[in-house]
């Protein structure tokens, strides 16, 4: 595993940063689970993230507080979105690491809204 994945290790959060079309970034600290070298996020789709992502899927990353605040080196990556099939392998990952807190919070979602998946590919630095 690369230095840029292993600072994820253990951690609970992590800060997506996806860019609006004038540049500007905006950051959003976000459950995460990572699964054979990617970083995989699940959200609500339509979200300002979502939307920027389609976007413009290069992101950057680094593992924080619940309050966005980093604890770690910022990373550059490339997000994809995940079809239905391949998310809810993605959904069990997120299930089994935060287990009754997950349960909890997908009991208080809209069950109207549908989730999005991205998975996250770190880029190692040259």
């Amino acid at each position: 595993m690369s230095h840029e994945l292993q600072q994820f290790t253990k951690q609970s959060y992590l800060n997506l940063e996806t860019f609006r079309k004038n540049g500007e970034g905006v950051k959003t600290p976000v459950w995460f689970w990572e699964d054979g070298g990617v970083l995989y996020v699940r959200t609500i789709d339509g979200s300002g993230k979502v939307k920027r992502a389609r976007r413009n899927p290069q992101v950057r990353v680094v593992p924080c507080k619940v309050d966005g605040t980093p604890i770690g080196e910022w990373v550059s990556g490339e997000a994809r979105f995940l079809v239905e099939a391949e998310a809810e392998r993605v959904n069990r990952g997120l299930k089994k690491k935060y287990g009754l807190m997950k349960t909890f919070f997908d009991l208080m979602g809209s069950r109207k809204s549908r989730p999005a998946t991205l998975a996250i590919q770190v880029r190692d630095r040259e």
